[in-house]
């Protein structure tokens, strides 16, 4: 099975710190996910994946080494899963064919409205959520974008936040709600926090 394994990121540890989550050195450990910290660069810099060797995908750099998975330890803000990795793409016809090549199943697509479409991934234990045109527009590889986490209590993790966290609303997944941090709370990348799948008993 393809893995995602590992994720740098260009924000601070010490504000991932501040903002609920724990911290070793310059790693955080959500769902066997190495997130590392920090840089001079800003957003989602680059990935890595564990059962495959791969430079790119799609044009998409491929290129942080990975380690075996750490287990996820007890987060401030809650959170106790990596939901989803939310990428975009020009192409989405083009980049679901690239995945599948790779032998990463297109698992469903849905219509997100506006002429957008989401097509979703298995990559271990997170999802990849694929979002673009349905109408391919352009021939630039696709970006990563945003991080989803599950939390055991969204209320909670919305007292632990306070202002820095919006307001929850119903999520796309029957039964979950989703609440978005601001920007005013300082990570360079999108991050969303959802109630648990009510699936998982």
């Amino acid at each position: 099975m393809v893995e995602l394994g590992a994720l740098s990121i260009g924000d601070d540890p010490e504000l991932w710190e501040s903002l609920g989550f724990t911290v070793e050195g310059d790693t955080c450990h959500i769902s066997g996910v190495g997130h590392v910290l920090g840089g001079s660069n800003k957003g989602l810099l680059d990935w890595g994946l564990r059962g495959i060797e791969v430079t790119d995908v799609d044009g998409l750099k491929v290129g942080m080494s990975t380690s075996p998975p750490q287990p996820t330890p007890k987060h401030a803000n809650g959170v106790i899963g990596f939901d989803h990795l939310v990428m975009t793409s020009s192409n989405m016809t083009r980049t679901i064919s690239e995945f599948e090549a790779l032998g990463i199943e297109c698992r469903r697509i849905r219509d997100a409205g506006r002429g957008l479409q989401q097509a979703f991934f298995r990559l271990g234990e997170v999802i990849l959520e694929l979002v673009g045109p349905a109408e391919g527009v352009g021939d630039g590889p696709p970006s990563l974008m945003g991080l989803a986490y599950t939390v055991s209590e969204l209320a909670a993790t919305a007292d632990y936040l306070g202002d820095r966290l919006r307001p929850a609303k119903d999520a796309v997944q029957s039964g979950r709600q989703i609440a978005t941090l601001d920007w005013s709370a300082g990570s360079s990348v999108p991050i969303a926090f959802m109630s648990p799948d009510p699936r998982d008993g």
